[in-house]
């Protein structure tokens, strides 16, 4: 395709939103995560997949340094986006979480309204000069996550107040507000019942035409519905990664297919 091997470079790494290399994680003296070199595309939905405590969570954990939060928690290794070193000195961990944000497993609204559950990134980050602004900002985050219809006549209800499936795409309007480039989410349906996991595969879909998003999930079946890319993680390493068809199909790892097929996990 490429006359110019060099140009083929070029695009492959403009394309390339988050690089990791040689990334290492250890909990205290349990070593978690060994050795991940990985490439995460921007606007594509990458699954990790593998079974409970193989490294999955902890990883994407990594890529918005929530493990700082970890007293007994060490990351080794190099981790960029955009080319930029997210463990430098220099980079702001609350600035880091606005461009790469992060729904979690179980909805966690705020004990506020929904407006200003949406508003409050925005607020504290300076997104916003007017109450209009700030008023646009929510509107469009509500959109996003598909939540607007339902919400808008009830802007100043708490937010606790609203369905389980409708908190977590609060909670995805959440993210969204700070107008972030990656979206990190965390068995985002785990707690959801299947209508509402539903709507938020959709959401998923339709948000990586603006955001790189990367969902850890325990469903392979959801993995293959709603990603491009597809990582298998075992035992803290990663084991394969590659086209989502290509993992769920024909595994080049004999691991891989066995936790596919039921063999392992």
């Amino acid at each position: 395709m490429f006359d110019n091997p060099t140009a083929e470079s070029a695009l492959t790494r403009t394309d390339i939103k988050f690089s990791a290399r040689n990334v290492q994680v250890f909990y205290g003296d349990n070593h978690a995560i060994k050795d991940v070199d990985v490439d995460l595309q921007d606007k594509t939905v990458t699954a990790f997949i593998g079974p409970s405590g193989c490294g999955k969570s902890t990883f994407l954990r990594c890529l918005n340094r929530m493990n700082d939060t970890i007293d007994i928690c060490r990351v080794k290794g190099d981790i960029r986006l955009d080319g930029e070193d997210i463990y430098d000195r220099k980079v702001d961990p609350v600035q880091l979480r606005a461009k790469v944000g992060m729904v979690f497993q179980k909805p966690n609204p705020f004990p506020k309204s929904i407006y200003d559950n949406v508003a409050y990134g925005p607020r504290i980050h300076g997104l916003a000069k007017t109450k209009a602004e700030l008023d646009e900002i929510v509107e469009k985050s509500l959109r996003r996550a598909a939540l607007w219809n339902e919400a808008k006549d009830r802007l100043n209800a708490p937010g606790t107040g609203l369905s389980g499936g409708q908190q977590q795409r609060l909670c995805i309007a959440r993210a969204v507000a700070t107008a972030p480039e990656v979206l990190l989410m965390d068995e985002p349906c785990s707690a959801l019942d299947p209508i509402a996991t539903a709507q938020v595969e959709e959401l998923i879909d339709e948000l990586r035409q603006n955001y790189s998003v990367v969902i850890v999930t325990h469903s392979m079946q959801q993995a293959a519905r709603v990603s491009q890319k597809t990582a298998f993680f075992h035992l803290g390493h990663l084991v394969e990664f590659g086209e989502t068809g290509q993992i769920f199909t024909n595994p080049s790892d004999e691991r891989t297919e066995s936790y596919i097929t039921g063999r392992i996990g």
